[in-house]
């Protein structure tokens, strides 16, 4: 199984990037998928998840910027993010998981950087 992110960056704040994460040796739809995330020196945190109906959740200081999405024909899943800002700064993991809530994560990805400047 690969979980593989892309879409990682370094863009100025207010700016937007859209992150991928590509699945393989599983079948996509059968998991619900999130998105972590570890800034430096901090723990990884929670960021976004949507179930296996398409049922999403955003934590709260990413609502109304951050969008979850996924297309399980192609067992991909996105994350847009708008309006960037230096707190977002981090590594971004995809996450799979057999249950929902995310709390315990079956597969991860290795992670994708964004970087925001300010």
């Amino acid at each position: 199984v690969q979980l593989v992110e892309s879409g990682g960056g370094l863009v100025q704040a207010g700016d937007s990037l859209r992150l991928s994460c590509a699945a393989s040796g599983l079948i996509l739809r059968t998991y619900a998928m999130g998105w972590f995330r570890q800034a430096p020196g901090k723990e990884r945190e929670f960021v976004a998840a949507v179930t296996w109906t398409g049922v999403t959740y955003t934590v709260t200081s990413a609502k109304g910027r951050f969008t979850i999405s996924r297309d399980n024909a192609k067992n991909t899943m996105d994350l847009q993010m708008n309006n960037l800002n230096s707190d977002d700064t981090a590594v971004y993991y995809c996450a799979a998981a057999k249950t929902y809530p995310l709390r315990r994560v079956d597969y991860w990805g290795k992670g994708t950087q964004v970087t925001v400047s300010s």
